[in-house]
């Protein structure tokens, strides 16, 4: 029975140890302009395929487990107060601006460069009459059957420098065919953009949905398989006590400074200063350990946590990263 309960605890251990070393990671919408053509002739509507693929990635990405994913519906919140545009999608140098708001190890940014209609034509003889097709020559028809083909191609870009870490493409095609793309799956929800939710089944049930979900499975292995290619950011918080009410302490440092939620902060007060006697520069200041706060709220410029420790925390007490 003790063997078995300290392999459980080498087990957890081992567990929490991987978790902790995920690396953080946003995916942005993804660029689409090279098949806006194709969008509005699938649809007839401009529907933002770029947010679809987004949001099917980074369910993929969950998935696999091999990187802690960045919440899409902050991120855009993000990407609203920042006003950043369709034409911002593909810039790595905006990306990682986002990324650093963010407060993530690395973003994913990435193009749409195929969708849509890969077609098969067949001659028909004369009396196939009431078919899919047009009229080709006296007494025939061509028929004209859907196949589907999408092209992804994403990016991993350096939070720190813009760099370009790691690539992957992802290529789908439909396994069958029909006489339409979309079929009665083209409609309903709101996840893919107007009035399409590719996250559906009825869009997975799809020709297009078919070749879309392949494409972003094949490009989310591509990406997940390079997690290693990212580097380790060291995080340090340097900041103060704003306000402290019983066991809530609210500090000056958020999610700018690179506060997660999750986080453990300690809660430190200034003894005394030690000074250079011929300059009278502080050169050391003498500090002692209070308690600590777990941050349970981050906002940009400021974060919440639950206070513990032996005595009250004071506002101006020094926050700063466990030693």
């Amino acid at each position: 029975m003790r063997r078995f309960a300290c392999l459980s605890f080498i087990l957890f251990a081992i567990v929490s140890v991987a978790s902790a070393q995920k690396k953080r990671v946003a995916v942005m919408n993804f660029d689409y302009a090279t098949v806006h053509s194709s969008v509005l002739s699938i649809w007839g509507a401009d529907n933002d395929i770029g947010k679809g693929i987004a949001d099917l990635l980074v369910d993929k990405l969950v998935e696999d487990g091999r990187f802690s994913v960045y919440e899409r519906k902050a991120l855009d919140k993000i990407m609203a107060e920042q006003n950043f545009s369709n034409s911002d999608r593909a810039d790595p140098a905006t990306a990682a601006k986002l990324a650093k708001l963010a407060g993530v190890d690395a973003i994913i940014i990435g193009s749409i460069t195929q969708f849509g209609r890969d077609d098969k034509k067949t001659g028909v003889g004369a009396g196939a009459f009431g078919g899919f097709g047009r009229k080709v020559g006296i007494g025939g028809f061509e028929k004209r059957e859907a196949k589907a083909a999408v092209v992804l191609s994403a990016r991993l870009i350096s939070t720190e420098t813009a760099e370009i870490l790691a690539v992957s493409q992802g290529k789908g095609e439909s396994t069958r065919s029909g006489t339409s793309l979309v079929g009665a799956g083209a409609g309903g929800g709101s996840g893919g953009g107007a009035g399409v939710d590719m996250r559906s089944s009825n869009f997975g049930a799809t020709i297009l949905g078919e070749a879309v979900n392949a494409a972003v499975a094949e490009m989310a292995k591509g990406l997940a398989e390079k997690s290693t290619v990212m580097p380790t950011r060291t995080i340090t918080i340097d900041g103060l006590v704003a306000d402290a009410s019983g066991g809530s302490v609210i500090v000056n440092v958020g999610k700018k400074a690179g506060v997660k939620v999750g986080d453990k902060l300690e809660i430190r007060r200034k003894i005394r200063e030690i000074r250079d006697p011929s300059s009278g520069k502080v050169i050391k200041r003498v500090e002692d350990k209070m308690g600590e706060i777990l941050v349970t709220d981050v906002d940009d410029d400021s974060a919440t946590g639950n206070y513990t420790g032996a005595s009250p925390a004071k506002v101006g007490d020094t926050v700063r990263t466990p030693q």
